[in-house]
């Protein structure tokens, strides 16, 4: 741990089901933590009982483990700076479940590398795209492993030059999603097998290869070198036999030959299946002997695939190509936070704090990131999961610890304490660690109580803090919990506390009605999270209600009329007008690229060389609105106002109530900016305090608003359904009686798959997994991710005889307020 550049941190990320916990077995097998007869079926990185009755991975799971380069000519081929051929992997297993996403997100915060792992016969899938997207968003590299090759040579009996098409096909398809995300800072990352960054395996056999062990073996046997070797094992590169020599044609004398990928990699590989698949007994040792392939008397006895599994394990242990894929391509944290500082950091470039993170220094002043609480065996206590960007942590430091709202300089959201313990984590269990230095991952005890998800831990005193995640999904289905017995309620509340430290996305809050709220990212986090809550945090059984969907509150024009709002002593008047905010800068809101954060020059200069903004009203942004980072805008648009700044405060604070509530059903407000056109006050001080204002601005907001012709939106799933030609119109049926509309159809290339992506309201998506497999006999697989959010159709939403007004209503009646819509004179003083 001490060597920083003998550290390599990495995620496994995928999309589901397509081998992550499986391949992540191999590795273990290799450290001595799994045996072999197991290895591939253990997935013992599923530490949770629903995650093996499921078969999905749920939480991501952190384990550490030690690895070797066994030739000292390895240790030439790193490119960056190493000391000695002992390493240590941190590997995070994550979920691959679009609605596990945040854990994904989570686990790749505090890791430099990500293996990507694709399934040979599904190739790039939707969420395959959305975790290479997170990753390169936050600057990391990423390898690639194609797996489940097995299928293609026992189920879909390919051929090979068929399989090395289908190979190619799929790394194409992972380098145009790279490329669509390029980062200057971080260079080109595609991967290509010449390269050493793509291995071929099959998890749940063990065995996995790379280009370069291949290369090694035959650079021995025809006197070349390696890196020559590895470069003609792939793409168009042919060997004539005739001739003895390397040609790019592959026709010689009218005959074709064979690519040298299929002839020198792929032939032993195909003979090992045919000739165990098809028990041929006299063959099979021969070809042991050729291969150098040594086994025990017991697995000689073996048949089918039992026998395979031995054979092509010993043949190509999975762990060692992984193994030198991760130790020669990925980066160590030395290398890798000289690019990453700046992304991770918010404050200035030139702090101690940030050079003690740019250069991985373990003496300088510790800078340590909690992205997330894994729950411990001690109920309610949880372990804060992160990792040390600098310094080093122990046991008895003293530390301060900074929430995400905290602001340098400020006392709020910061706690001074000690660390009670440092942990290493191994999968489902804990070791102990005297002390962590720069560039590892590690548990902390005794944070837990004061911070909620994540946060950073300093010892400096100037540091601002590291950046906050941002999650490709948003808690957006909801449901209502109530105890069965009154009495339970006190646990509810507890438990509730709990649940929402436990997952990263996971939302709880208490409506006005006194209702206990849960927010999840889709319907199956929702049911994870309800079943934690139910049988684990608060222990008591509880009611559920039906899912929900949250809503936003919106305005489609400008209003009719200034608004205007006095103060409840008539000594203050505030005049304010809505409109609509253009989609494109709430998505740049949403997406963080304008922030509340930003220099108010540079920011008013974005938004009006990309949106056509006036630069004045760009630097007169006051806030953004709710929890000052939704995408709602209040522009001072006043002239010569006399005390404005006093008031400023007050006029915020009562923003802030009003975007996260509206006027039609409280639901929070989004894309809509409101101007302030003229302010009066009292010149008084006492006259013009936050009781006067707060409410007053609430109002005003209100009622501008509803002169704004309002309107809901809703949130919308990108589906992407895999389905055979026969059973496609099933998946029209069901997608037509769901408002869904299909926006792209294509065929997987030598496959009877078809990828219809389609979108979603996910109001009509409870129950659509079940309703597609009905009517396609089983055959669909559909997955879903939040994509954008769209106005709800159906007439006004001030109507109540239209659809969106009755809406309006069950929610105003579900949520226990009066059901009509208040109209604009009840928030008006003088029109």
């Amino acid at each position: 741990m001490d060597k920083a550049t003998n550290v390599r941190n990495l995620s496994v990320i995928a999309h589901v089901d397509h081998g992550k916990s499986t391949l992540t077995d191999s590795l273990l097998f290799k450290a001595g933590i799994v045996s072999a007869a197991k290895a591939g079926e253990a997935r013992a990185t599923d530490t949770r009982q629903d995650e093996k009755d499921r078969g999905i991975t749920i939480k991501s799971t952190a384990i550490t483990l030690y690895g070797q380069l066994p030739e000292p000519e390895d240790i030439k081929d790193i490119e960056q700076k190493t000391d000695g051929n002992n390493f240590l992997i941190n590997l995070i297993d994550s979920p691959g479940h679009v609605d596990f996403s945040s854990e994904v997100t989570a686990a790749l915060r505090v890791t430099d590398g990500a293996l990507v792992v694709v399934d040979t016969i599904e190739g790039v899938c939707v969420q395959t795209e959305t975790v290479l997207r997170q990753a390169l968003g936050e600057r990391i590299k990423p390898v690639v492993i194609i797996n489940k090759v097995d299928r293609a040579l026992l189920e879909l009996q390919v051929s090979q030059e068929d399989l090395y098409q289908s190979f190619a096909r799929t790394i194409e398809s992972v380098n145009v999603v790279i490329a669509t995300y390029f980062d200057r800072s971080l260079g080109d990352v595609q991967v290509y097998p010449d390269k050493g960054t793509v291995a071929f395996g099959a998890g749940l056999h063990g065995w996995a290869f790379t280009i370069r062990q291949f290369a090694q073996r035959y650079a021995k046997k025809f006197g070349v070198k390696k890196s020559k070797m590895t470069e003609r094992l792939w793409g168009d590169h042919y060997f004539n036999p005739a001739t003895k020599k390397w040609t790019t044609n592959g026709v010689y004398e009218d005959k074709k030959l064979p690519r040298a990928f299929n002839q020198f990699i792929l032939d032993p590989i195909f003979k090992i299946f045919a000739a165990v698949m098809n028990n041929k007994k006299d063959e099979i040792p021969i070809l042991l002997e050729k291969l150098e392939i040594k086994l025990s008397p017991q697995d000689m006895e073996k048949e089918g695939k039992q026998l395979l599994k031995v054979v092509m394990r010993t043949f190509l242990p999975a762990a060692d190509a992984l193994m030198e894929m991760m130790i020669l391509h990925l980066p160590s944290p030395v290398t890798a936070q000289k690019y990453r500082a700046e992304t991770l950091y918010e404050g200035p470039p030139d702090d101690e704090a940030y050079i003690g993170i740019r250069d991985c220094d373990p003496k300088a002043p510790l800078m340590l990131y909690v992205s997330k609480m894994v729950p411990t065996s001690d109920k309610g206590r949880f372990y804060a999961f992160g990792r040390v960007f600098s310094g080093t942590v122990r046991s008895g430091l003293k530390v301060r610890i900074q929430g995400p709202n905290y602001v340098p300089g400020r006392k709020q959201d910061l706690f001074i304490k000690t660390v009670q313990r440092t942990v290493l984590m191994m999968g489902g269990k804990v070791d102990p660690i005297d002390d962590v230095p720069a560039g590892n991952i590690l548990g902390l005890v005794g944070i837990d109580q004061f911070l909620l998800k994540s946060g950073t831990i300093t010892t400096s005193e100037t540091a601002h803090n590291l950046k906050v995640m941002k999650f490709s999904v948003s808690p957006v289905v909801r449901r209502t919990v109530e105890v069965k017995n009154a009495q339970d309620l006190p646990k509810l509340v507890e438990g509730l506390k709990r649940l929402s430290k436990s997952d990263p996305c996971v939302l709880t809050s208490v409506s006005e009605s006194g209702e206990h709220v849960v927010a999840g990212a889709g319907e199956l986090h929702l049911e994870i999270c309800l079943k934690d809550l139910e049988e684990d945090h608060a222990g008591v059984p509880l009611r559920i209600s039906d899912p929900v969907v949250s809503f936003r509150e919106t305005v489609t024009e400008k209003s009719s009329k200034t608004a205007l709002s006095k103060s409840p002593n008539k000594h203050n008047r505030l005049y304010m007008v809505a409109e609509p905010l253009d989609e494109e800068v709430s998505k740049d809101i949403e997406a963080g690229k304008i922030s509340p954060r930003d220099d108010v020059k540079a920011r008013a200069r974005v938004l009006a060389d990309e949106h056509g903004w006036d630069v004045t009203d760009g630097r007169k942004i006051w806030c953004f609105g709710p929890d000052g980072n939704g995408a709602n805008l209040l522009v001072d648009q006043s002239k010569a106002v006399q005390y404005l700044n006093e008031a400023k405060d007050s006029v915020v604070s009562g923003f802030q109530l009003a975007t996260r509530e509206g006027p039609i059903a409280e639901e929070p407000m989004r894309s809509c900016r409101f101007n302030i056109m003229d302010v009066v006050l009292h010149t008084d001080a006492i006259h013009r305090g936050g009781g006067q204002i707060i409410q007053t601005t609430r109002r005003v907001l209100n009622a501008a608003a509803l002169l704004a012709n309002p309107a809901l939106q809703e949130p919308i799933f990108q589906v992407e359904i895999q389905v055979p030609e026969q059973a496609m119109r099933g998946v029209y049926g069901v997608l037509s009686r769901r408002r869904g509309q299909v926006f792209s159809e294509e065929q997987r290339p030598g496959t009877p798959l078809f990828t219809i992506k389609a979108y979603l309201p996910i109001m009509e998506s409870f129950g659509f997994p079940a309703d597609l497999r009905q009517a396609t006999g089983g055959q669909a697989f559909p997955q879903s991710v939040f994509d954008h959010w769209e106005l709800l159709p159906g007439g006004s939403a001030l109507d109540p005889t239209s659809l969106v007004g009755k809406m309006v209503q069950d929610m105003r009646k579900r949520k226990g307020i009066k059901i009509e819509v208040p109209g604009v004179e009840n928030y008006y003083d003088a029109l």
